[in-house]
């Protein structure tokens, strides 16, 4: 696994003036997006937006260069030191192998969202001088694509707020911790999160959110395929403890083992160390059996890793979960030819999902994504935590909680749309055999 892919430094001049001249680049290009993306009133007849005003266009141009300033001031003074930048840090600019798979993830999504929403609202019509052109559909491709902004900032939203509220615990004593650049995300948050845009998007823009979710949702598990290999080379939502003998089971390196692209030591550790670096906990090493108190043949797991420089095997969970979302991914644009109504893969995409989230977790040994007994610890029964061990079937995560909701509502969903008859927009549905 590779935590950073490579680390930019901005020691130099020409590199600095490099930086400052992608920075300005970068705020150029999102003025400009936005200069062209402005659109004037919609003609309540043909239902076409007009040409936009001058004004329009620079009210547009000027909001979005102040957006695409503020994310390049942030990202100077984190880059370049002081010398270079008022107040700057000189991090320079680490590639993070998990940043660059999520958003390719999200790349791909979107691209791929964009294109099924142009075959979902394809409408060919006779145009004099242009002959059979479809009218519909591009419009609701960009549509989609718009949403994209929308979506990602109502997912990471979604995902770090869930995040804050499973380990609330860490956040009790300092609640500005929570708006702080570190911590993490969870997916369960971002789906959320991006739900809700999508849904005030589909709202806005009169559009059926039910069809919508339909073309949208199976890129979600695209994303999420390649989202969870990110994952992996983070050394995050690592699995349970594998034992020595296991196939299956993978370590995690820390921060004097872990390398960069070109061999070099990134000095960035993976977080399944991290945590396994602090838990007093004692493992069996050959079985995996993890113990509370020491016994025979058990070693504590911190000093494990400290003496190995890795983590103990375990569970290759992010694997497990990104040939599952792939799989899912096929399943339902292939099942996307015999819908029988608005929403139907989205409902098979829940209770899918939620079975195939479910299942992962049974192989899960990350506790900072929010179980039971945390949440137990975190109420201050401690006596009623003590019932509930880590290590019990019993003990399940906020994710299980959220696939059982999630099951539920699919399955209402489906259930609400069986009755055979004329759905609007599909056509009859085919009567029971």
């Amino acid at each position: 696994m590779l935590p950073v892919l490579l680390r930019l430094t901005f020691t130099s001049l020409w590199m600095q003036l490099l930086l400052y001249a992608v920075a300005v680049g970068v705020v150029s290009s999102i003025a400009f997006n936005g200069w062209q993306g402005a659109v004037g009133p919609v003609d309540a007849k043909s239902d076409k937006a007009g040409p936009a005003s001058l004004q329009d266009k620079l009210l547009r141009a000027l909001g979005f260069a102040a957006i695409g300033a503020a994310l390049a001031y942030f990202g100077l003074k984190y880059a370049l030191p002081a010398d270079a930048f008022p107040g700057g840090k000189g991090e320079g600019i680490p590639l993070h192998t998990y940043g660059v798979l999520l958003a390719a993830g999200f790349i791909c999504a979107v691209s791929v969202a964009g294109r099924l929403a142009q075959d979902e609202w394809r409408r060919v019509t006779f145009v004099e001088g242009q002959g059979f052109v479809d009218t519909e559909g591009p419009r609701r491709r960009e549509q989609v694509l718009d949403m994209a902004f929308w979506v990602l900032v109502g997912g990471l939203v979604g995902s770090r707020v869930l995040f804050v509220m499973v380990n609330w615990q860490d956040y009790a004593k300092d609640w500005t911790q929570a708006f702080s650049l570190g911590g993490g995300l969870v997916f369960y948050g971002g789906l959320i999160g991006a739900g809700l845009a999508a849904y005030l998007f589909a709202r806005k823009y009169d559009l059926d959110f039910l069809r919508l979710a339909d073309v949208c949702i199976p890129t979600v598990s695209l994303g999420q395929c390649l989202g969870r290999l990110g994952c992996f080379s983070a050394g995050c939502c690592w699995g349970d403890m594998a034992g020595s003998h296991s196939h299956t089971g993978v370590t995690f390196p820390g921060a004097g083992v872990a390398q960069d692209l070109f061999g070099r030591l990134g000095h960035a550790s993976s977080l399944a160390y991290g945590s396994q670096a602090g838990d007093d906990r004692f493992v069996v090493e050959a079985t995996g059996q993890v113990l509370h108190q020491a016994a025979p043949g058990a070693v504590r797991i911190s000093d494990w890793v400290a003496q190995h420089g890795t983590t103990l095997p375990v569970y290759p969970t992010q694997l497990f979960e990104s040939v599952g979302q792939l799989g899912l991914f096929v399943a339902l644009l292939y099942a996307r030819r015999f819908r029988r109504f608005h929403g139907h893969i989205f409902a098979l995409w829940l209770m899918a999902y939620a079975v195939l989230r479910t299942t992962v977790e049974l192989f899960r040994g990350d506790v900072e994504r929010g179980t039971l007994h945390g949440l137990l610890e975190s109420l201050g029964a401690q006596g009623l935590a003590a019932a509930v061990p880590l290590e019990a079937w019993y003990n399940v995560s906020t994710s299980q909680f959220i696939s059982l909701c999630m099951f539920t509502f699919g399955a209402i969903l489906l259930g609400r749309h069986r009755p055979a008859g004329e759905v609007a927009g599909l056509g009859p549905t085919p009567s029971a055999a």
